[in-house]
């Protein structure tokens, strides 16, 4: 940690627990900020690219209730 950061955070310790929440919550919110573009991003060719697969045969969906027992199968084996 660079001196200034270091010095602060230590400034930032010295405030209100109230304070200190609503400074978290900003710094917070600039980090989500910067990452909200490239995580939508990312989702919508993740979910254009499950579309597609769907949509050439290539994948296949499973029923809520297959996945159920798939799982019940998976822990009654581990047991």
């Amino acid at each position: 940690m660079k001196r200034q950061t270091y010095e602060l955070a230590q400034k930032a310790l010295t405030l209100p627990v109230d304070e200190r929440l609503a400074l978290v919550r900003v710094l917070i919110e600039s980090l989500e900020e910067a990452s909200d573009v490239d995580v939508e991003r990312a989702w919508e060719e993740e979910i254009s690219r499950r579309v597609a697969e769907l949509d050439s045969g290539k994948a296949s969906t499973v029923s809520w209730k297959e996945i159920r027992e798939r799982i019940a199968a998976r822990i009654d084996h581990r047991e």
